[in-house]
């Protein structure tokens, strides 16, 4: 019951020597992943997005996150093409 406990306590509410066995009790199988995907996106999505008076915050963090994303999925050509001097 211990190691249940631990999974359910948020990243924040984590001491540092908690974390190893905490993350230790997480699922990683496929379907644990996914899982957890689908909770994050669920909290996200009635946080910023399923809101009565919605702005444009949620929209945008999904925007900038998917700019970020693409810009470190690309990291590697845009570098091989920057402009360098050579001495």
């Amino acid at each position: 019951m211990a190691s249940k406990l631990q999974v359910t306590k948020r990243l924040l509410d984590v001491k540092l020597q908690e974390l190893p066995p905490w993350l230790a009790a997480w699922d990683y199988s496929p379907k644990g992943l996914l899982r957890a995907v689908h909770q994050a996106w669920r909290c996200y999505h009635n946080k910023y997005i399923n809101m009565k008076k919605g702005g444009v915050a949620g929209i945008s963090m999904v925007l900038a996150g998917g700019c970020v994303l693409g810009y470190i999925c690309s990291y590697e050509r845009l570098k091989h093409s920057r402009w360098r001097k050579y001495h």
